[in-house]
């Protein structure tokens, strides 16, 4: 789903890619949603014989006194660059450079209460880091010898020839302490990273996921200990481990024995300061470091975890939200599915990537990419993804429509209500009811009441017990449900179709929202269970139809679901609110 959406979500001058542990498909607790956006209009080369075919502006590296892994980014002179990158750069003896620095501040300014944290622009509150990175199209001489280096049979040659092809990443950090930290970028492998990811057996997976739950629920939590050591280090752990024990080992009868020598390898690393790049081995990631006491506790700590073996898992709280059948030998497939949806249904980042993408960057040119997918695509599975992307999309897009304008003609106007009605039409592909209210929604602002009322009432039909919610606690008899062969041919988004009660999202602008909600939407995305505003709806449908038996009737059932789902919150009590008071004044 992340490669879908960041295909979807890259603009004109930027591609987007998912990165961090919700890139790699592996969401852990306390994993923020990293992105990194690639310029397209700038690109990097190493020397200018290859840049002379660029078609598009470029600076080339720059590495003389420059630690290994890192590079400056020079200025050419016959290049002529906009105003905005030389509104960025530093001199230095004469020449100009590409200031990592300058770039990130100027980034702060388009975030409220942005931080910089690292090489990325991050909000307030961690859930995002975002990344403006640079490319360079060809592979850099100081990763050549990874080329040739491995003499056993991971990776495979093709494996290779597709990272080389991908070339590499540049982003905005330099070397901590360096004369020329601020026009220093750092050379990032990112997109090979994930290749190599996807080339993991489920022991080399299994072992990658055990040591990170080590890192964050373990190792993290000793206040002397939490920023010494982090993820990318144990995926680099984990590659040179790959590299060097042959495929034939990661098998799952192997995987505690695997897993030691991983865990060892850690400790070996933080004992003798080394931590080598993977792809440039001449930078070791450990130099100044972990150093002295510090290395010390941290021995200390690895030292005692290591005494209790794989057991050490188990102080983890996350192991308590996987379904006890993942520790079975013998997992039915029926079960995995169904862990699947579990796991789809639980996803905090996949929410804010969703959210992401269809209320900051979704504009025409995206909506074009998704019915190009839809029609060229071969498989069904990939048919499915980009119609539930497009109905996530049109959700918004309908929103945006402007409907009852007293500055157009009525012509004009039932243009609008049709272009607003087929938009929505394609809304309803995503879950089962919400993309329906929103049709109910511009029949009760086009004053549609009885329409209205249909549409909600097929929703509610549709708000059965064996339903899914997001974030929901699934049950065993859910799992029953789910286990059945009916659910295990269709895809996760043709299941959403059928089962999925998502919330209704309204974007602070939509001219969807009820008049008697607008007050609480004033910015960013206003959410609300689609059963309670279902109720709502049909509320104040029939308070404007002057129907007061119906209102009390309405307002006693939203009252008891309310009560019956533990929506007993700040929303909750405003939409109740808001009923009484109209009921009142009626």
């Amino acid at each position: 789903m992340s490669a879908a959406r960041d295909e979807l979500d890259g603009v004109t001058n930027l591609t987007v890619i998912t990165s961090g542990s919700f890139g790699e498909g592996l969401e852990l607790g306390g994993s923020g949603l990293d992105i990194m956006y690639v310029l397209k209009n700038l690109e990097v080369y190493e020397d200018i014989k290859t840049a002379n075919n660029s078609n598009v502006k470029y600076v080339l590296m720059e590495t003389d006194d420059v630690k290994p892994g890192f590079t400056q980014l020079l200025l050419v002179l016959e290049q002529m660059y906009s105003q905005f990158l030389c509104q960025h750069c530093e001199e230095h003896n004469g020449k100009h450079y590409f200031s990592s620095a300058l770039y990130k501040q100027r980034l702060m300014r388009n975030i409220d209460s942005a931080v910089i944290h690292g090489p990325c622009i991050s909000d307030k509150e961690g859930k995002f880091d975002n990344a403006m990175c640079l490319h360079c199209r060809t592979w850099i001489s100081q990763a050549s010898q990874w080329i040739t280096r491995s003499s056993n049979s991971w990776p495979s040659y093709n494996v290779k020839q597709s990272i080389i092809k991908h070339g590499v990443l540049f982003v905005p950090i330099g070397v901590k302490g360096s004369p020329k930290e601020d026009v220093e970028w750092q050379i990032s492998f990112s997109v090979g990273e994930k290749i190599l990811l996807t080339t993991f057996t489920h022991t080399q997976l299994v072992c990658y996921v055990l040591l990170k739950i080590l890192l964050k629920d373990v190792v993290a939590t000793y206040t002397e200990c939490e920023d010494l050591l982090c993820s990318y280090f144990l995926k680099t752990i984990m590659f040179w481990m790959s590299e060097e024990i042959p495929q034939s080992i990661w098998k799952p009868e192997n995987l505690i024995p695997c897993f030691m020598r991983c865990f060892s390898r850690l400790i070996y690393s933080v004992e003798y300061s080394v931590c080598l790049h993977y792809f440039i081995p001449e930078n070791n990631m450990f130099e100044n470091k972990i150093e002295e006491r510090a290395r010390e506790i941290l021995l200390e700590k690895l030292y005692t975890l290591h005494s209790y073996g794989w057991r050490y898992i188990l102080f983890s709280d996350q192991l308590s939200n996987f379904h006890v059948s993942m520790w079975i030998d013998h997992i039915e497939p029926h079960t995995l599915h169904t862990i699947g949806i579990a796991k789809l249904l639980y996803s905090e980042l996949l929410c804010l990537a969703n959210d992401k993408l269809i209320f900051t960057n979704w504009n025409t040119n995206t909506l074009k990419k998704i019915i190009h997918q839809i029609v060229s695509s071969d498989h069904s599975s990939l048919k499915y993804l980009h119609i539930y992307y497009m109905s996530l999309g049109c959700s918004q897009c309908a929103q945006s429509v402007p409907l009852n304008s007293t500055r157009k003609s009525n012509k004009n106007e039932y243009n609008q209500y049709n272009v607003c009605l087929r938009t929505l039409l394609i809304n309803i592909h995503h879950d089962a009811v919400s993309g329906w209210l929103l049709v109910a929604s511009l029949f009760y602002n086009t004053q549609q009441y009885n329409k209205t009322i249909y549409i909600i009432m097929y929703c509610l039909a549709k708000c059965t017990h064996e339903k899914l919610h997001r974030f929901m606690d699934i049950s065993n008899s859910h799992f029953r449900f789910l286990s059945l062969q009916l659910f295990e041919k269709p895809s996760m988004v043709q299941l959403w179709k059928i089962l999925l009660i998502d919330e209704m999202k309204f974007s602070h602008i939509s001219y969807l929202i009820p008049n008697e909600l607008q007050m609480e939407v004033k910015k960013g995305v206003y959410s609300i269970s689609s059963t309670v505003y279902a109720y709502f709806l049909k509320f104040l449908c029939h308070y404007h139809l002057n129907d007061v038996r119906q209102c009390q009737d309405c307002l006693y059932t939203l009252q008891l679901v309310l009560a019956e789902n533990g929506l007993i919150g700040k929303k909750a009590n405003i939409i109740l609110g808001i009923a009484i008071q109209l009921l009142g004044y009626h």
